[in-house]
């Protein structure tokens, strides 16, 4: 099976975006990794070694709770893709009892970000061919939900016309992290709202520290790993960039919606290549890629670290009852 590259399309005008509960918008909401760096802080809380997704840092509501209510305000569950782990059925189970449920697919076994988002992006293609597909992590703390959302739902409209890209949300950067991908920013494509979406002259998955500290000086962005673009877009990029891994996803679509999915699914992941998507598919494909940054009254943080969550707590003057126990965990943020 294969798949035919989408034609170029000519730069259009300023747009605005449209109602995404009629218009095909998905959600896939990134929630198969293991959160090994912050485990500390999830024994703290919950006395186990649970995936961060399913821990409840703040507010009573797990990660994966918070991203779901978050997109929830532009995208209905009946229209969003939880990509989990089959291990992690428990969890998931606790997450979803008595609740409005989105779609679930269980992944036989981790096999990166890459097969993370293209796995949801071939199922979601299946039902519908024309849909635009907004990819979620589901470790994200955001301010500013409402302002968060709208961003993203303008995105998607830019992204319904202009076919050919898949557009990167970025954050403001407040330092040369290392940690985070970084966007390097070229000539203005389009406006959406009031903020421009640019082309991508250069990507890099967590740099080092030279390079870190020049994309910070030269206007750099944060990756937020937050993708906009059709489904037909996705596939165009993963097909080129990982091919094996697209072939083996494509092999499902058959089964899809058969009692024989998940025999079909197991069989695509037993071969299927290990692959980080910023790594294998944004680094590589920047003509593919335009970016269009968070407005200012947008807080954004990537809780991959015990530091990063305690600072952007802090930042936000909330104090969980397990913050009094932090000593054991993580020293205090820098003033």
């Amino acid at each position: 099976m294969t798949l035919l590259p989408s034609s170029a399309r000519k730069p259009l005008a300023r747009v605005r975006p449209h109602d995404s509960r009629r218009d095909g918008l998905w959600a896939v909401v990134l929630a198969g990794g293991e959160g090994v760096r912050l485990r500390p802080l999830t024994r703290l809380v919950h006395g186990d070694d649970r995936p961060k997704q399913y821990a409840c840092f703040v507010d009573g509501r797990t990660l994966l709770r918070c991203t779901l209510d978050r997109t929830g305000r532009a995208i209905p569950p009946e229209r969003t893709v939880v990509i989990a782990q089959q291990r992690h059925t428990r969890y998931l189970a606790e997450e979803f009892a008595g609740s409005r449920l989105p779609h679930v697919l269980r992944q036989p076994e981790d096999r990166g970000t890459a097969a993370g988002i293209l796995l949801p992006v071939h199922w979601i293609s299946w039902r519908d061919p024309g849909a635009v597909v907004v990819v979620f992590p589901s470790d994200h703390f955001v301010i500013g939900e409402d302002a968060f959302m709208r961003h993203v739902v303008a995105a998607a409209a830019w992204a319904r016309l202009r076919r050919d890209r898949l557009v990167l949300i970025g954050a403001t950067p407040t330092a040369p992290e290392v940690q985070y991908g970084w966007i390097e920013r070229g000539k203005s494509l389009d406006w959406i709202e009031d903020a421009p979406v640019c082309e991508v002259a250069r990507f890099w998955e967590k740099p080092g520290e030279d390079t870190a500290r020049t994309c910070w000086m030269g206007g750099g962005l944060w990756n937020t790993l937050v993708l906009v673009g059709t489904a037909e877009a996705f596939m165009d990029v993963g097909w080129r960039a990982l091919p094996v891994l697209s072939e083996r996803l494509a092999r499902i679509e058959p089964f899809a919606d058969t009692e024989d999915e998940p025999w079909a699914l197991t069989q695509a992941y037993l071969l299927a290549p290990d692959a980080n998507f910023s790594r294998a598919v944004l680094e590589p494909c920047p003509p593919d890629l335009a970016v269009s940054e968070l407005p200012a009254d947008v807080t954004w943080s990537d809780w991959g670290t015990p530091d990063r969550v305690v600072q952007s707590l802090r930042g936000a003057g909330l104090q969980p009852a397990w913050m009094a126990c932090l000593r054991s965990v993580a020293p205090p943020a820098a003033s």
